[in-house]
């Protein structure tokens, strides 16, 4: 196992590091034919048509809504959409591209000069979007083995010509850690925009990394090396993380790093050679033949412009100045779009900081913690908005405190009924008869002499243990402020 001194690498070295992401769309049908492209859980070869599978004398069709998507994400990412683009082949022999080119787009992409905020270590840095380009997915390679040990693989074409986006940005980022936050940035916009899944795990987003380092005050960049096709977060994070230790080591060796194309191996947590890399002359790019170019009216984008959501900085932001959140809370209410709407439904008509903050803390301690709990999606539970909003007006009113609220709740996520007919069902109300509750301290008193004695003995805390007791005998359901004052009386 390679081991580098990591503050060697920070003293020594400049590290400079470019992300291509590849997102696919979640479209009903593919990028150039009309398979249908919800190919996941399909049979091998089921979703193929003349087109896909690269027959001689058919025509690709460019799908319209793969091209909305694309605009609105370029949008998101403040990018600019030009009225002209075109599509190229991109010309290479492998198995899974059954054409052996890939219609792609090389010099005019529908989307350049872009922007991306991300957060790292309570800092924001900006990291430019280079272009958004169009293109289509390649099939899917699976390698077999037989008992007799052989050797072979078989190629399921259903995801080829699925919708995809690369996603190239510019050299900007500078750590693993910054690597991590913009891929989980993307991740959140795709999402949000309804868009594409974003699940790496699926392959529904991919991610190269092109890494190179060089020495402190160098003015000439190093040499880059990609690492392919990694799809996990996490793995993207691990393999820059190596990555740069491993050229450092090279570096500081006196070898010469070349260009060239790695993986990332899981099990053994190294980046392995793979090939040399190519550049773009190798893949013989020129204008697709079979369609023409992609001209966007100015109407058009203004149109997505105007519908395109509150985007979640922008509502985070709003979060923190309209409703007095921490930056902590609004990130993460904001982390998701169907959470945030989540929130602002519970909200209602209290759009208060008071409010605001007592929602919050609803959703993302007891709420999540029952998600997470019976690994339910926010989308699955029983509890709605509006009865979230119901159980907090109880407690605002004093009908029930914090502690029937929460029994209130776990009844309200198991079932599904109202917070007020949960009350009544458990008898929860709260108790602020001060005649009723004078009644119970009194037994609570003469059935704790030795915490009675230890209280005036000058031991406070022993107030809280007869607060308890007063609220176990009730069920919880006293009222807690007016159960301190009359023990505090009492034994004054």
């Amino acid at each position: 196992m390679l081991t580098v001194d990591k503050n060697a690498l920070e003293i020594e070295f400049d590290v400079i590091i470019g992300l291509e992401t590849h997102i696919q769309l979640s479209t009903a049908s593919k990028m150039f034919c009309s398979c249908s492209a919800d190919y996941a859980n399909a049979a091998p070869n089921s979703h193929t048509c003349p087109i896909c599978l690269g027959m001689p004398g058919v025509l690709p069709v460019i799908n319209s809504k793969a091209i909305e998507y694309i605009v609105r994400f370029g949008l998101a990412l403040n990018c600019n959409i030009p009225e002209y683009s075109k599509f190229d082949r991109k010309n290479y022999f492998y198995p899974d591209l059954v054409k052996g080119y890939q219609i792609s787009q090389f010099d005019l992409p529908v989307c350049i000069n872009g922007w991306v905020d991300i957060v790292v270590n309570g800092e924001t840095k900006r990291i430019g979007i280079t272009r958004v380009h169009q293109e289509e997915d390649t099939g899917k390679l699976v390698h077999m083995d037989t008992t007799e040990g052989e050797n072979y693989s078989l190629v399921d074409y259903n995801r080829c010509g699925v919708p995809l986006m690369e996603c190239v940005s510019e050299p900007d980022i500078r750590s693993a850690e910054e690597a991590r936050e913009y891929l989980t940035k993307l991740r959140q916009i795709v999402r949000w925009l309804g868009i594409g899944t974003g699940n790496m795990e699926e392959g529904a987003m991919r991610c190269d990394a092109n890494i190179s380092i060089m020495p402190k005050g160098s003015k000439h960049w190093g040499t880059k090396v990609e690492i392919k096709n990694m799809n996990s977060i996490n793995n993207v994070y691990e393999a820059i993380k190596f990555e740069l230790k491993r050229q450092a080591h090279e570096l500081k060796s006196g070898r010469i790093i070349t260009q060239h194309t790695r993986g990332w191996d899981e099990e053994t947590a190294e980046t392995v050679f793979q090939r040399s890399k190519e550049n773009s002359n190798d893949y013989r790019y020129f204008p697709e033949p079979d369609l023409p170019p992609l001209q966007l009216a100015h109407s058009y984008i203004e149109n997505i412009r105007a519908s395109m959501p509150e985007m979640p900085d922008v509502r985070g932001e709003r979060f923190i100045r309209d409703y007095s959140l921490s930056p902590y809370d609004a990130t993460l209410l904001t982390s998701d779009r169907k959470l945030a709407d989540w929130f602002e439904e519970a909200l209602g008509a209290s759009k208060t900081a008071s409010r605001a903050k007592l929602t919050s803390n609803w959703i993302l301690n007891e709420l999540f913690a029952r998600l997470k709990e019976t690994g339910t999606e926010l989308t699955e539970t029983k509890v709605k908005p509006f009865q979230l909003a119901d159980l907090i007006g109880l407690v605002e009113q004093g009908t029930i405190n914090n502690n029937s609220a929460k029994v209130v709740f776990e009844e309200m996520f198991a079932t599904g009924k109202e917070a007020e007919a949960i009350v009544k069902e458990k008898n929860l109300a709260q108790i602020s008869d001060e005649g009723t509750i004078t009644a119970v301290v009194g037994e609570v008193i003469q059935n704790n002499p030795k915490a009675v004695a230890d209280y005036k003995a000058g031991n406070p805390n022993t107030l809280n243990f007869l607060i308890g007791q007063v609220m176990k005998a009730t069920r919880g359901t006293a009222n807690k402020d007016v159960v301190r004052r009359l023990l505090e009386d009492r034994l004054a």
